[in-house]
């Protein structure tokens, strides 16, 4: 059987931590529209963060992490 693909398009957007956490550059939500929201969300919405655990999983599978 063959081995899987390591998913490009993802490997280009996370990082994965030592602890095998999943870190995510950009927060979804910010590509437009963006004058009607707080300035207080759009500067957390700058931030970066790390994926759930639920999340984690699938992302990790795809990356062959």
């Amino acid at each position: 059987m063959p081995k899987q693909k390591t998913h490009k398009g993802l490997k280009k957007r996370v990082k994965v931590t030592g602890r095998r956490k999943v870190k995510v550059s950009r927060s979804a939500f910010t590509g437009h529209l963006l004058s009607g929201r707080p300035a207080k969300r759009r500067r957390r919405l700058r931030r970066g963060h790390t994926l759930s655990a639920a999340d984690r999983r699938r992302v990790l599978e795809a990356l062959n992490a």
